[in-house]
């Protein structure tokens, strides 16, 4: 199973983008989504990002990313 996390584009240089998850800045290649642009939400996967998402779909993508944490967090296997 594959994961991509949602971040909002703060700046592009060239194929590298420095992408914000929730004050946490990390860069991404962007080279799969040339139309990506500053303020712009992507999917990031492995340092790639593979998707731009409006901010609606980024904000429900954080929630169930954070119910799955929540459920992990809180089982007992």
């Amino acid at each position: 199973m594959c994961l991509a996390i949602p971040g909002k584009v703060l700046s592009i240089d060239g194929t590298t983008a420095r992408v914000d998850f929730h004050g946490v800045v990390r860069e991404a290649d962007v080279s799969l989504v040339p139309d990506a642009t500053e303020g712009d939400f992507v999917l990031v996967h492995a340092g790639f990002a593979i998707e731009r998402v409006d901010a609606d779909d980024a904000l429900e993508i954080d929630m169930i990313l954070g119910e799955m944490a929540g459920l992990v967090e809180g089982d007992d296997l």
